[in-house]
């Protein structure tokens, strides 16, 4: 098994090899988080394209009343319509129940917060740890398929699944600046789109 400070070597250099990319960082917190519901199973193109249709309705009340008609109409580039619409509605109430302020979660610890929000439906483990770090400002570590099959090919794990990759390097994240955190997520990401386009990519300036 290879070290904590060999994964961490990884991630550090990719950073710098990729530079900050600086994701979810809207003035409208909840425009971030909306747009983590459409992004799922569609492409950045589509999901935008959605988001904008309801830059005039990205406030909690305005989500809240809008028609689900209207809004499954807005968003239909996203694909999956009728299903997000009913997602981000769930998302906007179960917000308004608690107070719709996110001042109030600091009450909650990380891992109470994230029982709450795999609450949700349409919110999995993937998502409610994208909402954790980009959303409430936690630091988690988000192994999404990028991540499991960067870390393979590297040599560790192997990891089969979201939940052990997961618990095998979310303690990586205790010690390290917020923004730092943020980033490890984006770089993985952005590494494995250039990998899926050259699949003879050299690697080994990640461990060397």
């Amino acid at each position: 098994m290879k070290t904590d400070e060999l994964k961490i070597q990884v991630l550090n250099r990719l950073v710098q090899h990729y530079g900050f990319q600086h994701w979810w960082e809207d003035e409208n917190r909840l425009s971030d988080w909306v747009s983590m519901i459409l992004i799922q199973q569609t492409t950045e193109k589509n999901a935008h394209q959605a988001l904008s249709n309801l830059e005039s309705y990205l406030t909690i009340e305005k989500l809240d009343s809008i028609e689900l008609e209207k809004l499954q109409e807005l968003i239909r580039p996203a694909g999956f319509f009728k299903q997000k619409s009913m997602y981000i509605k769930e998302l906007i109430h179960w917000f308004m129940s608690h107070g719709s302020d996110f001042d109030k979660f600091y009450e909650y610890s990380t891992e109470e917060l994230r029982k709450e929000l795999l609450t949700i439906k349409g919110v999995g483990p993937e998502t409610a740890d994208a909402m954790l770090l980009y959303i409430f400002e936690r630091n988690v570590f988000i192994a999404d398929q990028y991540g499991i099959r960067l870390f393979n090919r590297l040599g560790f794990g192997p990891y089969k699944t979201y939940e052990e990759m997961r618990k095998d390097f979310i303690h990586l994240t205790e010690s390290i600046p917020y923004k730092l955190c943020k980033e490890w997520h984006a770089v993985i990401d952005v590494h494995g789109k250039h990998f899926n386009k050259d699949k003879n990519m050299d690697e080994s300036f990640l461990i060397s």
